[in-house]
């Protein structure tokens, strides 16, 4: 049998525990209270912060004998991350709290798999949530009011999270026809190419487009590492723009390792390396003062990328690629990388290009498995799509 975890600090917040989980079990699903409260509980449960904390690579006293509060929520979230991932139990988690507990129950859902229902209930979340999602599934429900205690409007919102999550187990989600999935990175610049990319191979795979926002590359990446993805059609690698120059939305250092782990099949490209981004204009570092800009739009601000810029990149990609031993193609289009990258686009750099393609070739360690190849095409050209797809096929 599987269970809705609730979870809740039951030091501080008990009654909105038991609230919570009676809501839950009263829109008809099984349900087990978890408290992750550091204090003494004020309420019963059905599995004990002593038995989290127990799950900590250090053992109980590392999360609940210290004086220190931060160093308890901290220890007590990895002990529940290590506590969650070794359940086979759980149809779903939704969780409620404050700064401390939204951090400890978020470090456990974001350690679960795609698709198990997980609802945090929180006062963070009417802000800037990207470090308790990263990359994960979880949907973020504001609390409205602190969680202190029941009172009219907690008891209406707790009730609709409730109904939420339950509706969510009852009726998974169930998964229709046997096509093998593939992953394609895209940014506003792209997508042209890969929406035609997508045209050409949608009807032998399922196709999984990814925006190149950082976070898109690492959710296609831990995809590939998790066996969901089959093959990668990694068009748009600008995330590397914003990791080697200082933009917005870079990737880690860790992009393309999954590719090097798996040895997936891979197509990629050079999509949208001519620019780095950032938000509204004034949020542009004094240091890129007098730079080459294109205005997207009130918030989002363009930077092109110069010769020496691109041959950093260019010697990046290339030194990673190299590391992966499986089926890798990377097409370079010689006539522009992005919409904004053609002949009388404000992106127009030649000089830019050619540096960027030459930095790759030179470091990009060819073999019988690993090849580049050069195309006389606009990224964007009808002509690329098909060749991509092509190249993809003939690999995969």
């Amino acid at each position: 049998m599987k269970y809705v975890y609730v979870v809740g600090t039951a030091d501080t917040k008990g009654a909105e525990l038991v609230y919570l989980a009676d809501c839950v079990a009263d829109a008809g699903a099984p349900v087990k209270r978890v408290d992750v409260g550091i204090r003494e509980r004020s309420v019963a449960v059905d599995i004990t912060a002593e038995e989290i904390a127990a799950h900590h690579s250090n053992g109980v006293g590392a999360v609940l004998s210290g004086d220190d509060r931060g160093a308890a929520v901290s220890g007590m979230g990895e002990a529940f991350a290590r506590f969650l991932a070794g359940r086979d139990d759980v149809a779903g988690v939704i969780g409620f709290g404050g700064g401390g507990g939204t951090s400890i129950i978020t470090a456990g859902m974001r350690g679960l798999p795609y698709g198990v229902p997980k609802i945090m209930v929180s006062t963070l979340a009417s802000g800037d949530v990207a470090p308790y999602v990263d990359i994960s599934d979880i949907i973020m429900m504001p609390s409205v009011t602190d969680l202190a205690g029941l009172n009219q409007l907690s008891r209406m919102i707790l009730h609709n999270a409730g109904q939420a999550i339950a509706g969510m187990v009852r009726s998974p989600y169930q998964q229709t026809g046997a096509q093998q999935s593939i992953g394609l990175t895209m940014f506003g610049v792209t997508t042209q190419s890969v929406t035609a990319t997508v045209e050409h191979l949608k009807d032998r795979y399922d196709c999984m487009v990814f925006h190149a926002t950082g976070v898109g590359g690492r959710t296609m990446e831990k995809l590939v590492d998790d066996r969901v993805l089959t093959g990668v059609l990694d068009i748009t690698t600008t995330e590397v723009c914003d990791l080697l120059v200082g933009g917005v939305l870079p990737a880690l250092p860790e992009r393309f390792d999954a590719i090097a782990r798996t040895g997936i099949p891979y197509v990629g490209s050079v999509g949208a390396l001519d620019m780095v981004n950032f938000w509204a204009p004034d949020t542009v570092p004094a240091a890129f003062a007098g730079r080459c800009f294109y205005h997207h739009n009130t918030n989002v601000t363009l930077m092109r990328t110069t010769p020496e810029e691109c041959r950093r990149i260019g010697e990046w990609i290339g030194r990673k690629l190299s590391a992966c031993n499986g089926p890798v193609r990377f097409l370079i289009p010689e006539k522009g990388v992005s919409a904004l990258d053609i002949k009388g686009g404000a992106f127009f750099d030649p000089e830019a290009d050619a540096a960027l393609f030459s930095a790759i070739e030179t470091a990009f360690e060819t073999s019988a498995n690993r090849r580049i190849e050069r195309l006389p095409l606009h990224i964007n050209d009808p002509a690329f799509a098909k060749a991509a797809a092509d190249t993809f096929l003939s690999i995969i």
